[in-house]
């Protein structure tokens, strides 16, 4: 009878994530089949053949139960597999990995692409799993009461169907372009483990990311927003003082204020790391700052204002939550105060970007206050904010003509 073993193998990078997989093994010929699940060596106990938990980490060792939840599974259906050939006479162990990719390719798209974001969900990457979900959420709704859809029925007619049913939903060329990206991966993802042959179905679709532009409001717009009197409407108030926290902040983002803990703020200085790059920024604590921090700061929470106020439980819905309301409100105040563009919390980032670079901050300077990994990215940055230069290039060539 064929045997079964588990084998890990170490990534070729340090510090990386290694794979597992399972070798077959029948008339001393040995075959493998990819996994798809990765560990860290010391996750792994060789002599035991088994995963091993960690002491430091609660949210990890979620993720290895999960997996080792579906080792378990894995090696019962690669058992009943061998059992089923052993009755039907002589067979391979290439018959064996065959006979358990096509009944791993059973399972449609929709019910794979789940698993995996169970399982990025397990290692504790929320945002990425998000972005799967989405996407698979939209593709569902594209096959409506079609249902589940085969891998072997992806093909490059059906994702051109899709493009266009999101093109008639009004969607933008960027967020069809989002929706491809993720579900390309998940695919692919399948290809790799040996799930699907890769027919590469995505090859004719839009995948490109367009460079928009983004619009940044003036000192006097901030200035407006700063002194509207809304002490009657204390929701507006309170999304108005966030944005002007986040501007003060050198234009932080949401996600990074919502998570920013008391410890953080130690001697007059601000401490944190983006959520986005990880990178750690300094910021000099100013007394605008302390006047919204102690309006809303709750002595009973970790944080330093009350926009996730159960913490452990479910912190970032409550930060999605927190930031599509406070969005909504955002856009009432712009209204209000006749702001030329939609108002964001993104908006008080290019804001300070923008009116930093009038008052003549040099790049360096602008670059690191927002945390850019070079000058060059700041240039791009202020690029797509600032197009006033062209426009008044265009002002002059259209004065030639009309002149």
């Amino acid at each position: 009878m064929a045997t079964v073993k588990i084998k890990f193998r170490p990534s070729s990078v340090a510090g990386r994530e290694g794979a597992l997989y399972y070798q077959i093994i029948h008339n001393r010929v040995v075959r493998c089949i990819s996994t798809g699940y990765r560990l860290y060596p010391c996750e792994w106990n060789k002599c035991g053949a088994e995963i091993e938990l960690r002491t430091d980490d609660d949210d990890r060792n979620g993720y290895l139960g999960e997996l080792g939840v579906r080792i378990k599974n894995d090696l019962e259906r690669l058992r009943l597999l061998i059992l089923r050939l052993e009755r039907l006479g002589e067979y391979t162990s290439e018959q064996v990995v065959a006979a358990y990719l096509a009944s791993d390719c059973d399972m449609g798209f929709f019910a794979y692409a789940r698993k995996v974001i169970s399982l990025t969900r397990c290692i504790g990457k929320e945002r990425t799993a998000e972005t799967y979900s989405s996407s698979l959420n939209s593709f569902i709704r594209f096959r409506g009461n079609r249902g589940d859809v085969a891998f072997e029925e992806m093909d490059s007619e059906m994702m051109k169907e899709y493009e266009t049913f999101l093109r008639q939903d009004g969607k933008c060329p960027n967020t069809i372009s989002f929706y491809m990206r993720n579900l390309r991966t998940l695919y692919n993802r399948a290809a790799e483990d040996g799930t699907v042959e890769n027919r590469s179905p995505f090859r004719h679709v839009n995948t490109r990311v367009e460079k928009t532009v983004k619009r940044a409001v003036s000192a006097e717009v901030v200035g407006r927003i700063k002194s509207l009197d809304l002490g009657q409407q204390p929701s507006l108030e309170l999304a108005r003082d966030l944005f002007m926290l986040c501007f003060y902040l050198r234009g932080m983002s949401f996600v990074d204020l919502a998570f920013l803990r008391k410890k953080d703020l130690q001697n007059g200085v601000l401490v944190y790391r983006r959520h986005k790059t990880g990178q750690q920024l300094c910021i000099k604590w100013e007394e605008a700052m302390q006047e919204i921090v102690g309006k809303y700061s709750d002595p009973g929470l970790p944080y330093l204002l009350p926009i996730i106020k159960e913490p452990g439980q479910g912190e970032r819905r409550q930060y999605l939550n927190a930031s599509h309301l406070m969005n909504r409100k955002l856009k009432e105040i712009g209204r209000i105060v006749r702001c030329p563009i939609k108002l964001t919390f993104y908006v008080a980032r290019h804001g300070w970007a923008s009116i930093a670079r009038s008052q003549n901050v040099p790049l360096p300077v602008i670059s690191e206050a927002l945390g850019h990994d070079s000058e060059e990215t700041t240039r791009i940055y202020l690029a797509l904010l600032d197009t006033s230069a062209v426009d008044r290039a265009n002002d002059k060539v259209i004065k030639a003509v009309c002149s």
